[in-house]
């Protein structure tokens, strides 16, 4: 599939929105008692057939080369980093803090997907992408604040603390991947690619639920499969096929940036659906936001 930088930046944003629901529908899951280690279970159980039914097929129709060694390695590699321990940090953090909350601290990651890139591939920050952080972190830092001080005088200033770190280090872990991923799609393929990181993830958490979990813990009420469902299909398969094709065609450092789109989505969905309130300060951090995303989309010309 070949895209045009708008239509690459389109999927990035649309992926980046659908991503991010993802943490409205966990929460509600949370109010039936399912700890983080089940929630995630579910949502790699119904996402695992998804991407072995593509990666068989794409074996099947694809002429490219066999992967070699090293590509498996670093497969398996990001596919622990970006979707197994991203996730699962992420899940773990989602007890603690808002939707939304969790959300703005989670889009730190271009931050350090800039740094990472600027290290290790000797990438410059252009002034437009400087620019289009600066405005959209000015909204991050108007929420975040507003959000933190509602949790301090509630008295669940602990809460937000262990929350907000768990999901930093989800931001770190990710921005880890988009930078591997990077280079490693351009020479796997996108479709590929995705495919096979994500059962490794799948397979993890697997693991892991059978180490900490007994099988019982998946009997569960009917609601939970029905949010899991969805947020492994339209906030799992569809968005990371997306966001993978976007780094293909712009680069890990546009594609992150797109992302800007995510507080913006969850501060609208977690309004409707979870009752959180919105401020006037949200919703002008939110303007910010879509602001630094028009800077780094809007082309010069």
């Amino acid at each position: 599939m070949t895209l045009t930088r708008w239509q690459a930046m389109l999927y990035a944003t649309i992926g980046a929105a659908l991503f991010s629901s993802k943490a409205i529908f966990i929460k509600l899951s949370y109010r039936y008692g399912v700890d983080a280690e089940t929630a995630l279970t579910l949502r790699m159980l119904f996402s695992l057939p998804f991407f072995v039914g593509i990666a068989w097929w794409g074996r099947r129709t694809s002429t490219a080369a066999p992967l070699t060694m090293r590509q498996h390695q670093a497969i398996i590699l990001l596919g622990l980093l970006g979707y197994y321990l991203a996730s699962y940090l992420d899940f773990l953090g989602l007890k603690y803090i808002s939707a939304a909350l969790e959300r703005l601290i989670l889009y730190l990651y271009p931050t350090v997907v800039l740094l990472l890139s600027a290290l290790i591939f000797k990438k410059s920050v252009t002034a437009r992408g400087a620019l289009a952080l600066l405005i959209s972190y000015s909204g991050i830092v108007l929420v975040f604040q507003h959000e933190f001080l509602i949790a301090w005088r509630a008295a669940k200033a602990d809460a937000v603390v262990i929350g907000g770190l768990l999901v930093f280090a989800s931001a770190v872990s990710y921005a880890i991947y988009l930078v591997g991923s990077g280079e490693t799609i351009k020479k796997v393929g996108s479709v590929r690619f995705t495919a096979y990181a994500m059962t490794v993830s799948c397979l993890a958490c697997f693991v892991q639920f059978l180490v900490m979990r007994p099988l019982e813990a998946l009997v569960l009420p009917t609601p939970v499969y029905v949010y899991m469902g969805i947020v492994a299909i339209f906030c799992t398969v569809i968005p990371t096929f997306m966001v993978s094709e976007a780094i293909k065609h712009v680069g890990a450092n546009s594609a992150s940036l797109a992302g800007a789109s995510g507080p913006v989505a969850t501060l609208a969905l977690g309004a409707w659906l979870l009752a959180e309130p919105v401020s006037s300060i949200q919703i002008i951090g939110a303007a910010l936001v879509i602001a630094g995303v028009l800077v780094i989309t809007i082309s010069k010309k």
